[in-house]
């Protein structure tokens, strides 16, 4: 009895993980605010947090310590979609992206 009890359990469980799975979002964009429109108000000399405020989060980072400078590049992905943010010391310095390209 205990043996069959426990397997119920275990069954309960698995049906609870796999109902979960398809709630998970693999993709940290979806609802994406990378759009040409978003991605073109981006401009010289912009800060982060106003970067951040028009694309969201970005989807990894990368900074180098120069000599002079600080250089970051902010990566945003949804998809076949990117766009790259370079900063310079903490301002926009420059960007790219395929989303013209779609």
């Amino acid at each position: 009895m205990k043996m069959l009890e426990r397997a119920g359990g275990l069954l309960l469980g698995l049906m609870i993980l796999v109902m979960a799975i398809p709630g998970c979002d693999r993709n940290p964009l979806s609802g994406s605010k990378l759009t040409l429109s978003n991605y073109n108000q981006i401009t010289t000399g912009m800060t982060k947090a106003q970067v951040e405020k028009i694309l969201g989060p970005p989807t990894s980072t990368e900074t180098k310590d120069m000599l002079i400078f600080k250089k970051t590049t902010w990566r945003y992905e949804d998809g076949k979609k990117f766009a790259l943010i370079t900063f310079k010391n903490d301002e926009v310095d420059g960007k790219e992206t395929n989303l013209g390209a779609q």
